[in-house]
């Protein structure tokens, strides 16, 4: 891999990470498309998405200064703001879906998962899954705020990202909405759910290059991971603003156009 490579990957992972396309879909894709083959894609996969993780944390640092607090008043026995003690639960319980799953299966997914096929299917699956969390959320506008409930069953929505081409922050959200959240409240708790899960992946990821380092090339590595640290950051804050006023429409269409282009060259080309 070279510096043009994690260059692109960077950027794309950057991009797709916050927006409800499927950021492990697109690596997929583009590595295929580039012909990127080393032992070590995945690991590096991993450093993007603890890239953008870092961007999330620094985006939602108030939120979570605000949770770290709860949790030690919480453990001193001090008076907590009730909301705040119902996200941290929430946000704790709705983690354990994902980590259980992705214990079992992410050896299986990695090995038999990877392909272009499947990545064009699940992106036409999930794009039909937002299109229903959409028409749900029309027939039946936002009724409850997030309780710990809502926060598991957003969590079980959350494995579903470990097919590559089902968005993650997709699948969450639509989750959210058809839990009766609204959207940008589902967006939120989606970008704060994910930090657990993809700061530990991306740490073990990252710490299986430093075992690897020899056959390692760094520089692109830390330009890969730097590209896509400030793209997400940009995105992160453009995609908070777009779901204040729009729907999943836009990212849905492109879901199901792309899923047909993929689909057509892994038969035709």
């Amino acid at each position: 891999m070279d510096i043009f490579d994690a260059l692109i990957l960077g950027i794309v992972q950057g991009i797709t990470e916050f927006l409800p396309i499927s950021s492990s879909g697109h690596l997929v894709l583009v590595q295929e498309f580039i012909k990127i083959d080393e032992v070590n894609t995945l690991a590096f996969d991993g450093v993007l998405h603890l890239a953008t993780t870092l961007a999330v944390i620094i985006y939602f640092w108030s939120d979570i200064l605000v949770l770290i607090q709860t949790a030690i008043r919480k453990l001193g026995r001090l008076p907590i703001n009730t909301k705040d003690q119902t996200l941290l639960y929430a946000l704790l319980i709705g983690t354990v879906p994902a980590v259980i799953i992705g214990l079992l299966f992410e050896s299986i997914m990695n090995e038999h998962f990877q392909s272009i096929k499947i990545v064009g299917t699940m992106l036409f699956l999930a794009a039909i899954f937002f299109m229903y969390a959409e028409w749900r959320y029309y027939k039946n506008p936002p009724q409850g705020a997030l309780t710990i409930r809502k926060g598991f069953l957003v969590g079980c929505f959350q494995a579903l990202a470990l097919l590559p081409g089902f968005s993650r922050s997709g699948s969450t959200l639509a989750g959210g909405m058809l839990l009766g959240m609204t959207r940008l409240e589902s967006a939120k708790f989606s970008f704060l759910l994910a930090i657990p899960i993809t700061l530990a992946v991306g740490i073990k990821m990252l710490l299986k290059l430093i075992v690897d380092g020899g056959s390692v090339a760094w520089l692109p590595v830390t330009i890969g991971a730097c590209t896509s640290f400030v793209t997400a950051l940009i995105v992160l804050h453009f995609f908070i603003e777009f779901i204040r006023r729009y729907t999943l429409w836009p990212f849905i269409w492109y879901s199901i156009i792309l899923s047909m282009v993929v689909g057509y060259v892994a038969v035709y080309v």
